[in-house]
């Protein structure tokens, strides 16, 4: 055998082993998930019959005491458009409707749960509040999605998603119980079109845990919609708070598949907050928070006389830069009032946050892209800067795991960030430089990096609130 073929052999053999040990060999997302973290922010609207009952919502006592009278529901100006457009005038490129909360009544035409629409006088028994919201996000061009409460239902006395006891009465309504939840998330599912996400919120009992299996129902209904969540299976992840923030770095992969089911990992919620970089699912995660949860309120559902724990404009912003800025998309809580209607108040703060992120972002000094280990943005002149926006291509896996942004001052290179994960999009402000170029270098990266974007900014903080 000649010395020119045994390197041809051997120079094979490396390239196969390189290949089969593929360092860039990361999680990559579904296009669901994609979905997900292209929105950046979407909005989850609750409304349930404790919202005509004019009193302060008390969690603890509503998930076990029924309504008396469920004819209580009577939104007179219901209008689904106006909330959604609200939520996207604010950025929201996904809503999310509380098909059933922790009452257990539906706000749809339930053929399977007689607590819904169909038993109350409004509308004759014949209003359909989900097929109202899906069809307001289809005209809004936003994606639609439900989110189901099974976990709670004070109308048949579910808690923690069973029925409490220990004989045949109690295993008779749990199975009672468990095929209603079948049922309803097999109309839910089927009756409204594509979704982008179902909601189970405290997460779905399956079979081995004596619940229902809405898994299947939902993988054969919707093949392409996001699922969370339960031990089987979470496409997102909770962000550890209801702060409507993340700390960094938040990487978007998880070491199980799903974080509900976390083997003894439970730190103080640290691994949900952080995730894991070598994770080996993908499961990004989610930062979430009620509008109107100001000055230590943290309010989901619309209370009367609540206007002044609206967010201020400046609170909102921080929550987006450690939220979207973070690598995760960003659910704000709305609350639709007794009159069916989006207050007037909620409404105008949401249309300036949207007014203030398209303010500071929309229009880049630079923006350009780039697979290789240095990237440099030459400005048009000299200029102040205090803002970059770093996107990673996530359709092939989060890749970078080292960085560093530098400008190019009178005084040679400056450092502004040094980080670790950039992921679907990393917002970073600092104080004021003059540059001519800034450049990221890569330090490490799990294969070749993929930088989708590599924006600069001057953002004028000086007069907005």
């Amino acid at each position: 055998m000649s010395i020119r073929l045994l390197v041809s052999i051997s120079f094979l053999f490396i390239s196969f082993l390189g290949y089969a040990q593929d360092p860039a060999k990361v999680p990559i997302p579904t296009q669901a998930q994609l979905n997900w973290q292209n929105a950046e922010m979407a909005a989850v609207f609750h409304y349930d019959l404790h919202v005509f009952d004019g009193k302060k919502y008390n969690q603890r006592k509503n998930r076990i005491t029924p309504i008396e009278d469920y004819n209580i529901f009577n939104p007179k100006n219901l209008d689904t458009d106006q909330w959604v457009k609200a939520a996207s005038d604010a950025g929201c490129k996904i809503a999310i409707l509380t098909a059933t909360h922790e009452t257990g009544f539906a706000l749809y035409q339930s053929d399977v749960n007689p607590y819904c629409l169909k038993a109350v006088n409004w509308r004759d028994g014949k209003g359909d509040v989900v097929k109202d919201f899906v069809k307001s996000c289809r005209k809004h061009d936003v994606l639609p999605g439900i989110y189901i409460g099974i976990r709670w239902n004070s109308f048949f006395g579910i808690h923690d998603f069973e029925v409490q006891g220990n004989n045949l009465f109690t295993e008779n309504r749990q199975h009672f119980y468990n095929q209603m939840c079948e049922g309803m998330v097999e109309e839910l599912m089927s009756r409204y079109g594509e979704l982008a996400i179902v909601w189970f919120d405290g997460g779905a009992h399956g079979p081995e845990q004596g619940g229902p299996d809405v898994l299947s129902i939902f993988e054969k209904n919707q093949p392409n919609c996001l699922f969370y969540h339960n031990l089987q299976r979470a496409d997102m992840r909770w962000g550890g708070s209801e702060s409507g923030t993340v700390p960094y770095p938040c990487w978007g992969t998880f070491t199980h598949a799903s974080w509900f089911d976390r083997r003894g990992d439970q730190d103080d919620f640290k691994p949900l907050k952080y995730g894991f970089p070598d994770g080996a699912f993908y499961c990004p995660a989610m930062s979430d928070a009620p509008l109107r949860g100001y000055n230590g309120r943290h309010e989901w559902f619309w209370e009367p006389g609540d206007e002044a724990h609206i967010y201020p404009l400046q609170n909102l912003m921080n929550m987006y830069y450690n939220s979207v800025g973070h690598n995760t998309s960003l659910i704000i809580g709305l609350t639709p009032d007794a009159n069916g209607l989006l207050p007037e108040p909620d409404v105008k703060r949401l249309k300036a946050w949207g007014n203030e992120i398209e303010r500071r972002f929309s229009n880049p000094i630079i923006s350009i892209s780039g697979n290789k280990n240095v990237i440099t943005a030459n400005l048009p002149a000299r200029k102040i800067i205090n803002h970059i926006v770093l996107m990673e291509d996530i359709r092939k896996g989060e890749r970078v795991r080292k960085f560093l942004v530098e400008g190019k001052t009178d005084s040679g290179w400056q450092t502004v960030i040094e980080g670790t994960c950039i992921g679907h999009k990393l917002i970073h402000p600092f104080d004021n430089i003059t540059a001519s170029s800034v450049r990221l270098r890569i330090l490490e990266s799990k294969g070749e990096p993929e930088i989708l974007k590599f924006a600069i900014y001057q953002v004028d903080l000086e007069s907005e609130f």
